[in-house]
């Protein structure tokens, strides 16, 4: 069986794709941001009178896309406890891997998947912090 979900309480997604798809007894979620789902606001951004970025609080951004995933999760038939397996993509690692270790740490206290942290350039919208994950239905 294969099955998409999609949940008003997650930012709708930036292009053609589901928020999550379940497979078999496995959820797979796409990329979520750190976007308000209501708002589409990213928290903790700051711009200049010409909309140019110029700063941003990681931390933030950690928990708004945390939040983002817990609803994804539960809108699909799971929960933040059954997640098996998360990516994260931060854009600037010197800087906010640290700040974001943290964050983690107090929401995977119980439950403790794999994960993978990786550096990148960029990411579509401008955010800092982007998951990917997978999880038990």
């Amino acid at each position: 069986m294969n099955q998409k979900f999609e949940t008003d309480n997650a930012p709708k997604p930036v292009g053609l794709y589901p928020h999550a798809r379940k497979v078999g007894d496995l959820l797979f979620l796409s990329g979520v941001g750190a976007r308000d789902a209501k708002t589409n606001e990213i928290h903790g951004n700051v711009y200049d009178e010409n909309g140019k970025l110029v700063s941003y609080d990681i931390e933030a951004q950690c928990h708004t896309v945390f939040q983002n995933v817990k609803a994804i999760l539960e809108a699909s038939g799971s929960s933040w406890e059954k997640l098996v397996d998360v990516t994260v993509f931060l854009t600037n690692m010197e800087d906010d891997f640290k700040k974001y270790n943290k964050v983690y740490a107090e929401y995977f206290k119980e439950n403790q998947p794999c994960r993978t942290t990786l550096g990148i350039t960029a990411l579509p919208t401008p955010i800092a912090i982007e998951l990917k994950c997978v999880a038990m239905i």
